[in-house]
């Protein structure tokens, strides 16, 4: 049964990186007559939404199970696609994100608990690095296969997608509930309860916090200020969807990460990787040479592949309650929380200066490692 569950997830997880629209989303909604101003209003109120929901549906998940909620949320996932497939207006694009902002709070927490119950301990990490890069693999295929067989033919790659979805709904179905604790009576009922046990503990709030600012540091560098540097290095614009391809092709290494803590240790592999963070963006912040721009951005992907599935392992270890979704979903925002003021203190920075974005990050990388070590001294005295 466990096998059956891994096997169905990595499906779905490839099957919902299919997305063939995903080169020319922003054109596609140009193009039904949607405008810059409404696609950031869009995107706006689902971050909203997702974060509002999040909760809700972690204690929604721990009563219906989570084989049902991943099969809703599949469902409302292909939904989605159908809108998108079909629209043609500001408020059919809305409904879609909507929907997409449900669907992504709903999956938070949820999938990574069937994984982490559904496999024994020793190949946890090595699971939820597959997982995640078959989802990377999804979304490298769907690019390659965009500019192969769908040219301008926008409705025709938005048609696929929904085609790749309606699979990962049927896969859903193939899901068992695995066996795991059930509430006590005394928990029973008390979402408050849940989010007091996270809040009452200080070594799990410096892990979440620690956790927060590398994967913010990370996220914002690879994604945004990486084009910014690559422009300063002088690299042509034209040469930027190649690098892109390179570093999700790098991302693939993060199946390795259970490699590297087995030989070095999980605190050690944290303290490497967090501070391998630290030292691409000093180099970042120093250079305007192409080939270490592109080396140092590289390190920070590679730093964060190979640490991603052992922050999943080590969350989903932390779980104290029998609720375990909803517990998750708190920990989900918290991240969020954090990921939310250290944007706006990059996006204030790279204005400024991006040198001191980057600079801003390697001091964020270096408190991780910090709260990291600090969270690991209170282990030694409980």
């Amino acid at each position: 049964m466990s096998k059956r569950n891994i096997y169905a997830l990595c499906a779905i997880s490839l099957l919902q990186g299919l997305v063939f629209y995903g080169p020319i989303a922003t054109l596609y909604r140009k193009a039904a007559g949607v405008t810059m101003l409404e696609i950031a209003l869009i995107e706006s109120v689902s971050l909203i939404l997702s974060l509002l929901l999040e909760m809700p549906w972690g204690v929604i998940a721990d009563r219906i199970g989570y084989k049902n909620t991943m099969v809703v949320c599949c469902g409302l996932f292909f939904v989605s696609k159908i809108i998108f497939w079909q629209a043609e207006s500001f408020g059919a694009f809305l409904l879609e994100r909507v929907l997409l902002a449900a669907v992504i709070s709903g999956l938070s927490g949820v999938d990574s608990a069937l994984l982490y119950l559904s496999c024994p301990p020793e190949r946890q990490q090595k699971t939820f690095a597959l997982y995640q890069s078959l989802g990377t693999a999804g979304l490298l295929l769907a690019s390659l296969l965009y500019s192969l067989c769908f040219g301008d033919d926008y409705r025709l790659s938005a048609f696929w997608t929904m085609v790749a979805y309606a699979a990962a709904l049927c896969a859903s179905f193939f899901l068992v509930e695995p066996e795991h604790e059930a509430p006590s009576q005394e928990e029973k009922g008390s979402l408050g309860r849940v989010i007091l046990s996270v809040l009452k503990r200080p070594r799990l709030l410096l892990l979440l916090l620690s956790f927060g600012l590398f994967q913010e540091t990370r996220q914002t560098a690879t994604v945004f200020l990486n084009q910014l540097q690559y422009e300063r290095a002088g690299i042509p614009r034209s040469l930027f969807g190649i690098l892109l391809a390179g570093m999700q092709l790098l991302g693939f290494l993060g199946l390795f990460s259970q490699s590297v803590t087995s030989r070095v240790g999980e605190g050690r592999s944290f303290m490497l990787l967090m501070g391998a963070g630290a030292l691409s963006c000093v180099l970042l912040a120093q250079t305007s040479s192409p080939v270490l721009s592109v080396l140092g951005v590289g390190l920070l992907v590679l730093a964060g592949s190979l640490l991603s599935p052992l922050q999943s392992v080590v969350q989903n270890r932390e779980v104290r309650t029998a609720y375990r979704a909803t517990e998750l979903s708190v920990y989900a925002m918290v991240l969020d929380g954090i990921s939310a003021g250290a944007n706006v203190a990059f996006g204030r920075a790279a204005d400024v200066s991006l040198p001191l974005a980057f600079w801003l990050g390697a001091g964020a990388c270096g408190a991780a490692c910090g709260l990291y070590f600090g969270a690991q001294q209170r282990k030694k005295e409980d």
